[in-house]
């Protein structure tokens, strides 16, 4: 049924241009059979949030290569958590450096995910976080 597929958000926030990895991810969650929303580049936390309300998305993926995730991050989850959408899975995919990854997932972030990941861990780590054996 249509209204059990998984809702993904797929967002690019601060100044960073370039959207590959996320249209490829995208592409690769809507083959999987997800529902994904794509907002496009250079969105706020603000916007994001707003976004995954009017959506009523299960799953946000933050894009980053700016090297602004330690500021970007925490905004997105911090707005969850005012609006009380802390139940939503965030994933976090780019240029993320190994010392960072332990104080992102602390902070509520599911995954993150660097260069060369292939797609059908992105898909396969989003099916199990949202309880879904198949979207």
């Amino acid at each position: 049924m249509p209204e059990d597929k998984i809702r993904v958000l797929m967002s690019k926030p601060g100044l960073d241009g370039h959207d590959r990895g996320a249209k490829v991810i995208t592409r690769a969650l809507r083959d999987a059979g997800m529902e994904v929303i794509y907002t496009g580049l250079r969105y706020t936390p603000e916007m994001i949030v707003e976004a995954a309300v009017q959506e009523d998305v299960d799953v946000i993926g933050l894009s980053i290569l700016s090297g602004a995730h330690m500021s970007l991050v925490p905004r997105v989850l911090q707005l969850l958590k005012e609006a009380r959408l802390d139940k939503i899975i965030v994933f976090v995919g780019g240029i993320i450096p190994d010392e960072d990854i332990p104080e992102l997932k602390k902070s509520g972030v599911s995954a993150v995910y660097g260069p060369g990941t292939s797609t059908q861990t992105v898909v396969k780590d989003v099916r199990e976080l949202v309880g879904s054996p198949s979207a």
